[in-house]
């Protein structure tokens, strides 16, 4: 799915880039500028609510999907649902490990929740990929149909899109 070149240009102009971020050697994208600019989110929302069509819930993962994640759901009509790091939710919960491009994490959901559900699943930023692939197969093994990914930035220098494949479709609505 393609976007306007201005929200592209847009979302370029409010990123930050914060060097050795969380470690040496990692370049953070940071969104606070543009979740701080109320037109451009507004705008990010829209765009992003645009892969949604036909979901019950819209799931968010931690901590900056969960941001996206509530406005989306709000502006589809749909309920939310966290992707946690483990050991956040209240049990009983269904967890995945997975690896990053800086470390190994874990995340989990809830149970009883997903059964028969289809879902938008969303981030802020895709870069090797791991953490949509964990948090889209631990959705499924809950009970839940992954219709769409998306994301606001897309880091295709690390090609996380292969880890993912096609299906379900993603959407971002900027690549770096």
């Amino acid at each position: 799915m393609s976007f306007d070149a201005d929200l592209a240009a847009r979302i370029t102009a409010l990123l930050r880039d914060v060097p050795d971020f969380p470690q040496p050697g990692v370049l953070f994208k940071d969104i606070s500028p543009l979740l701080a600019d109320a037109a451009a989110f507004a705008a990010v929302v829209e765009a992003l609510a645009r892969a949604g069509g036909g979901i019950d819930l819209v799931a968010g993962v931690e901590a900056r999907g969960f941001l996206m994640a509530g406005a989306i759901a709000t502006e589809l009509g749909a309920g939310l649902v966290p992707v946690r790091k483990a050991g956040n939710l209240p049990p009983p919960t269904l967890a995945r490990s997975y690896d990053l491009e800086y470390g190994s994490a874990e995340i989990e959901v809830p149970t009883g929740l997903l059964d028969g559900k289809r879902i938008l699943l969303v981030d802020d930023v895709l870069a090797t990929g791991g953490t949509l692939r964990a948090a889209a197969d631990l959705l499924t093994d809950a009970g839940a149909t992954v219709t769409a990914m998306a994301v606001i930035v897309e880091l295709g220098f690390l090609n996380g899109r292969a880890l993912l494949g096609d299906t379900p479709p993603l959407v971002s609505l900027l690549t770096l």
